[in-house]
């Protein structure tokens, strides 16, 4: 070999050692690269969900409340570290930054009687009008499948307003917009649905809510059960987008099952039953949806209740009704979303409280003989 051709060869030997070791760095970079984007996705991940739970209150049951001293000349810091010290508040550098964002300030010295169960834009507008909470004054209890005609008359008697004066509020349309633009998110234009009976049907969160005044206005009475629904909704968003259901629709779906549960247990089998009827296009055909077109409280619906003419009787009309026939809760929200998988089309609640699910007519009518008709 001349010694052109050796020079030529060994040009060519570092050519290709430079390119295997361009190679192996590239490699190492896109290795590198990845493992940089998971830490980065989980980092933020986590710190979105933390940030969620910090922003939430530090126990919703435990209404008992705390002594709360702020001295006079005490900055968001050192308030924020008595809060956290006094279990207020989560974590007090998420309280900093969130009294940051929304630029609150004005925050006033004195003793204040804060509870575990506040929200933190309620702990912050307590501590920014210098307004001490003190004992609770009165409780109004909404219980989990209630409808807006029994809530108001709950409100009606422990607040002194008059039922006619909480159901004239609950459908004031002055009133439904003010709180469209407070939670747009969750009260949509969605509530003014063709035939549906009542647009808030279904918004009023069940809970026990406490007052702190004797005569609260009562549009904030109707804002804080309206509130809580928000508060309780909005983690749910990003699934909602994603399977492409509206807030309505979910809230809808979810008082059905609401309506339909005896048990924790069996809200994701009674969702399924629903949705497999829905996807084989069959009417849901669930009682509570003809006794609420009915207008009444019945303890056993009849084959002529049935033939009531009405959008939301779920007899006659397939897929969901107009809108929400009661109030859930959290746990049926829950089974909305993540129905269980199984090939049930019907269920059957027996007098002892147990639901039994079958796959067919034949094994359903069978379980209504043994459980309820020979009964």
């Amino acid at each position: 070999m001349s010694e052109a051709d050796s020079n030529k060869h060994s040009i060519q030997n570092k050519l290709l050692e430079k390119q295997q070791e361009a190679k192996v760095i590239r490699k190492i970079v896109l290795v590198i690269f990845v493992v940089l984007v998971i830490l980065m996705t989980g980092l933020i991940g986590g710190g979105y969900l933390y940030i969620k739970s910090a922003l939430q209150p530090v126990d919703e049951k435990d209404k008992n409340a705390i002594n709360v001293n702020i001295p006079i000349g005490s900055s968001v810091s050192t308030i924020a570290a008595i809060l956290e010290e006094k279990k207020i508040i989560k974590d007090q550098r998420v309280f900093k930054y969130y009294v940051k964002f929304k630029n609150e300030s004005g925050f006033q010295a004195g003793d204040y009687k804060l509870t575990p169960s506040m929200e933190i834009e309620d702990i912050v507008a307590s501590l920014k009008s210098g307004k001490v909470i003190t004992d609770v004054v009165f409780q109004i209890p909404v219980p989990e499948g209630i409808q807006i005609r029994d809530i108001a008359k709950s409100i009606a008697k422990h607040s002194g307003f008059t039922e006619k004066e909480v159901l004239d509020r609950m459908n004031n349309k002055e009133f439904i917009a003010a709180m469209q633009k407070k939670y747009p998110e969750t009260v949509t234009k969605d509530i003014y649905g063709k035939n549906i009976k009542y647009p808030l049907e279904g918004y009023f969160y069940p809970a026990t809510y406490p007052f702190y005044e004797k005569k609260p206005s009562l549009d904030f009475i109707l804002e804080e059960m309206i509130k809580k629904t928000h508060t309780v909704v909005i983690p749910y968003l990003p699934q909602l987008e994603e399977k492409k259901i509206s807030v309505h629709q979910f809230i809808t779906m979810a008082s059905l099952i609401e309506e339909e549960a005896t048990k924790s247990v069996d809200r994701n089998k009674i969702s399924s039953v629903f949705y497999n009827r829905i996807e084989k296009q069959m009417p849901l055909q669930t009682d509570p949806t003809v006794l609420y077109a009915l207008g009444e409280h019945k303890d056993r619906v009849y084959y002529k209740d049935l033939k009531v003419e009405s959008p939301y009787n779920t007899y006659k009309v397939k897929g969901l009704p107009p809108g929400p026939i009661a109030n859930p809760g959290d746990q049926s929200m829950k089974a909305a979303l993540e129905p269980e998988k199984t090939d049930f089309l019907y269920f059957l609640a027996t007098k002892k409280g147990e639901v039994i699910f079958t796959k067919t007519l034949e094994e359903h009518n069978k379980a209504k003989a043994e459980h309820i008709t020979n009964k």
